[in-house]
This record gives structure tokens, C-alpha cells and sequence, in this order.
């Protein structure tokens, strides 16, 4: 499995980034951002992600995310686990769990 490092120490604690932040945090999400990894829509996650949506019923923001994280044998790290639980083979890992 591989993990995917961000700028943000214990995955995020720091704050939630959004629309309109600070400048600071602007430049913490454009560092994040330059710094990670883009996954293509590769035939396999289009076949996994139908597979998924008719399958577990999840919707298909989430089913691109969860097939992408199954074909490139990746961790899904989420807050979100609830609407990913049920996916068969899917690892998850919530960074906020027992803090």
C-alpha cells in the first residue's frame, strides 16, 4: 500500500482549508495541491467505478474515489468513512478517529 504525505503534519488537525480562507492557508492548499499525485480516469477505474455504482449503490464522486484508490492499491484516507465502509477491499483510514 502507499500513502499519499501532505504539508499538514496529523492529516489536517490544523483546520479544515476552504473557498476564501486566509492567505496563509491559501498558500498551504496551492503547496498540497502542487504537491500531490493526479490519478487519470484510466479504464480501469471507469470499469471499477460502474462496477461500484451498481454494485454498492454509492454515489459516483465516491465511486471514482474508491475505484482509483482500488486500482492504484491505495489507502483512502477520509474523515467520510461511513459512505466508503461497505466497499469490499477498499482500506480506509479516518486521521480525525481517537484523537
Amino acid at each position: 500500500m502507499k500513502y499519499i504525505k501532505t504539508p499538514f503534519g496529523k492529516a489536517g488537525t490544523n483546520g479544515v482549508l476552504r473557498f476564501n480562507d486566509t492567505p496563509e492557508n491559501e498558500i498551504i492548499l496551492n503547496d498540497f495541491v502542487n504537491s500531490s499525485v493526479i490519478y487519470p480516469l484510466s479504464p480501469d477505474v471507469v470499469k471499477r467505478t460502474i462496477e461500484l455504482c451498481k454494485r454498492d449503490k454509492i454515489k459516483l464522486p465516491d465511486a471514482i474515489i474508491a475505484a482509483t484508490a482500488l486500482s492504484e492499491n491505495l489507502i483512502l484516507v477520509t474523515r467520510n468513512t461511513d459512505d466508503f465502509k461497505n466497499i469490499s477491499g477498499l482500506e480506509l483510514y479516518n486521521p480525525w478517529e481517537n484523537l
